[in-house]
């Protein structure tokens, strides 16, 4: 293909001319599968300019070997283009590090009959964005390309609204506020993310719903979506969510293993129809008893 009216970085040209996401642009490229000019290419942000040829290679897409499981997800809805989860605790997303079986990409397989978008490969067919392991509540999930392509770039745009519930350890003194603080790696530990000078930007809002002895009930809006971002957030301000022993305290009196944390609430605009959708989902019964035992304690 011939570059025409274009001046600027080389998967964004490629994502729009191809209609795929940039993700995925960038993944071809950094293969070895694009030249500019007769000569390979292999860093995205490559400048390409009016009159530059482009050759792209697409790769067949693997044979999808991850197995179909019978296990019970709740959804909350679903059309031919979409599908709204309400994901339970303690359940992983997508297969990686050797885990290729009970995550939510197998339930997936099976309840949808393998009718999911692929857009972002093999291991993670359908999935627009993710939640931790231990954190609950919804997500959406693309059951074809196009609705993937658009619910990525609303995503990218922050135009899908996101509201979580948690518990933090600490009474939270503002009754509301914006945590407004870059987040990257962490220096030392590759695992975890932090607040590090050099990070992607990330914002935080949060508001106090029920304030306890020794703990606060919150609610909190992501404008942006960085990995671990809420439970980065609200350690960096010196008030860790209840059971995370990555960014808190390694035990709690509840006993209570992983973020006390839920995506209760998520509204977008639907992809094909245009049509605004919001959906929720209550606190799962853990959760429940929890503030359920802080009020007891408050009303003593």
């Amino acid at each position: 293909m011939t570059v025409e009216g274009f001046d600027g970085r080389l998967d964004k040209y490629l994502s729009e001319a191809l209609s795929k996401t940039r993700s995925f642009v960038q993944k071809i490229i950094e293969e070895g599968n694009v030249w500019v000019n007769q000569s390979q290419v292999l860093k995205p942000a490559y400048k390409v300019k009016s009159g530059d040829i482009i050759k792209v290679v697409i790769p067949e897409p693997k044979q999808l070997s991850l197995v179909a499981q019978d296990i019970d997800i709740e959804v909350v809805y679903e059309d031919e283009h979409l599908a709204v989860i309400n994901k339970p605790r303690g359940m992983v997303v997508h297969p990686g590090a050797g885990n290729f079986e009970n995550t939510l990409v197998n339930a997936l397989l099976h309840k949808f009959s393998g009718r999911l978008s692929s857009i972002n490969g093999v291991i993670r067919p359908g999935i627009v964005h993710r939640l931790d392991k231990d954190t609950s509540g919804l997500l959406i999930v693309a059951k074809t390309d196009e609705a993937h392509i658009k619910l990525s770039e609303a995503l990218k745009s922050h135009q899908i609204k996101r509201i979580y519930y948690a518990i933090c350890e600490g009474v939270l003194k503002e009754d509301s506020g914006v945590i407004n603080a870059p987040i990257g790696r962490h220096p030392v530990n590759r695992l975890k993310m932090a607040v590090v000078p050099n990070g992607k930007e990330a914002v935080t809002y949060f508001e106090v719903l029920e304030r306890f002895d020794k703990y606060t009930f919150i609610k909190l809006r992501l404008k942006t979506g960085r990995t671990h971002q809420i439970r980065v957030h609200m350690s960096y301000i010196g008030y860790p969510l209840l059971g995370d022993s990555s960014y808190g305290r390694a035990k709690n009196e509840f006993g209570v293993q992983g973020q006390v944390l839920h995506a209760g609430e998520i509204e977008f605009v639907h992809p094909i129809t245009s049509k605004v959708l919001h959906f929720s989902a209550d606190l799962p019964e853990y959760f429940v008893e929890i503030l359920n035992m802080l009020r007891n304690r408050n009303n003593k």
